[in-house]
């Protein structure tokens, strides 16, 4: 397995979205696709300001090496912003129709030009439902 991993902000996240996901050539690289949306980490430290975020990282990052042995991807790790940018109601990923996200972390497998599946903060560290969002990724 290949997962080629990507780390984006709000500065950037359009310009890694239009490569990694968008393009043409994205299109048809038969790459398995996932978003992951995560809090910002707390300065000087590895954790984010989000304690579900620090709980399902690990699980994600565990269930996504067994889930996708043999398949090449790409995750684009999506930093929200901290907490107080986060909580605004008109944060771009909140009001953007192909996210419309409710909390972090969120997980999201793309397929087709959109949301194929989708685990939100309350699911995200959950492995049966991890594995199964994976498990549906490149047609296992």
């Amino acid at each position: 397995m290949t997962v080629e991993k990507v780390d984006a902000t709000l500065a950037d996240f359009g310009a890694h979205f239009d490569r990694l996901f968008a393009s043409p050539a994205a299109a048809a690289d038969g790459k398995v696709k996932l978003l992951l949306f995560l809090a910002d980490r707390e300065p000087g430290s590895s954790l984010t300001w989000c304690p579900d975020c620090n709980v399902a990282e690990p699980v994600i990052y565990e269930r996504m090496e067994a889930a996708l042995r043999g398949k090449d991807a790409v995750l684009l790790r999506a930093y929200v912003g901290d907490k107080p940018t986060w909580r605004d109601p008109a944060h771009p990923w909140r009001v953007d129709p192909r996210f419309g996200l409710k909390g972090v972390p969120t997980l999201i497998r793309w397929e087709g030009g959109g949301a194929a599946a989708r685990l939100g903060d309350e699911e995200a560290q959950v492995k049966d439902k991890v594995d199964a969002l994976l498990g549906a990724a490149g047609g296992n």
